[in-house]
């Protein structure tokens, strides 16, 4: 099989050697194993692995996280095993079988797509630290995201060789490197297919060095980048939209022009501001930025009409003197377009 197995690891157990034969029995021919600076009590295990023939080894001096591990395997196998169809990652633990690791590889050998193991999270034998993280980061991928993911932390990924480059400069070190990848993906439009697995726990999931807590605060803060630059030029925008109100109450008898005006005076700074920050530091997408702008002023001028039309709209209900209630007003409406332009965006403006 002309696909590799890439498997990171920090101070294993004996469990990796047979987790390393049973791949090899599984027809696996080439597995690359990245020693992530574990302690010196490991040598013998790492000793074992070597006088393997179908493996090779690569070391960190320090520990730097399962990112760079896998970033680590990537940059291996581009630069001396470029004619492979793809790579395919597992853990030490022999959480996944190998019937499974061999069938997620088979079936983006067939698609050339990323085939994600997707374990059942429902059954008893699951660890509640699992379970926990694993729904509260697949509610997140779905609301924030739109990415529909049945396992978010598997450690199981099938992935094309065509997908390396990308990948392999992404950032992220440790934990948190897992999910910048399928969220790098999905802005790259990178399809992945998912293959339920089994679920296979040793000792609780005691091997595990994914800490809920510490890891899923890097993971949302990951994922929250995204509400950041449009929750900054909201801010913007509702300052200068209260201040635009006011300063032009005195040349404007009609409501309806001196919103129409502070609207329109509003979002051209807020959404320039929020372009140029989307473009550069949420979505990072530096190509087709001409057509990126062509679409996103086409959504700011949907939205700005929008949000004069229900602004001007509940105003004219509520009387339409000068009043704090208009701000009030603006704030709703524009929390309620906020949640649509971020789909809209991430979707379609800024998707490559």
């Amino acid at each position: 099989m002309n696909v590799p197995v890439l498997i990171p690891t920090y101070n294993p157990t004996e469990r990796i050697i047979e987790v390393v034969r049973s791949l090899i029995s599984a027809g696996f021919e080439r597995l690359i194993i990245v020693d992530d600076g574990s302690r010196p009590e490991c040598s013998p295990i790492f000793a074992a692995l070597a006088d393997i023939p179908q493996c090779t080894l690569l070391h960190h001096d320090v520990n730097c996280g399962k990112g760079r591990g896998l970033k680590t395997g990537f940059a291996y196998i581009l630069e001396h095993m470029p004619e492979c169809c793809g790579v395919v990652t597992t853990d030490d633990d022999g959480q996944h079988s190998p019937e499974d690791i061999l069938r997620c590889a088979e079936k983006m050998e067939q698609s050339g797509r990323a085939v994600l193991g997707a374990r059942d999270f429902t059954g008893d034998d699951v660890p509640p630290r699992s379970r926990f993280g694993n729904n509260c980061t697949r509610f997140v991928f779905r609301a924030l995201c739109g990415i529909r993911i049945t396992d978010t932390q598997t450690g199981l990924r099938a992935l094309p060789v065509s997908y390396l480059p990308a990948l392999a400069k992404l950032s992220g070190e440790r934990f948190e490197y897992e999910t910048n990848m399928l969220l790098e993906m999905k802005r790259l439009g990178l399809p992945f297919d998912e293959v339920r697995i089994q679920t296979i726990y040793n000792d609780k999931n005691s091997g595990s060095h994914f800490h809920p807590l510490r890891d899923s605060i890097k993971i949302y803060a990951v994922i929250f980048r995204f509400m950041l630059s449009s929750g900054l030029c909201s801010l913007i925008d509702i300052g200068l939209f209260t201040l635009i109100n006011l300063l032009t109450a005195p040349l404007f008898s009609s409501t309806e022009l001196r919103i129409l005006t502070a609207t329109a005076g509003a979002r051209v700074v807020s959404s320039l501001v929020n372009f140029l920050l989307n473009r550069s530091g949420v979505f990072r997408s530096g190509k087709n930025i001409r057509r990126a702008a062509v679409r996103y002023y086409t959504l700011a001028a949907c939205q700005l009409i929008a949000s004069y039309l229900c602004v001007n709209g509940l105003a004219l209900l509520f009387g339409g003197g000068v009043s704090v209630w208009q701000t009030v007003i603006k704030i709703i409406v524009d929390t309620a377009l906020f949640f649509v332009s971020f789909g809209i965006q991430r979707d379609w403006v800024y998707a490559d």
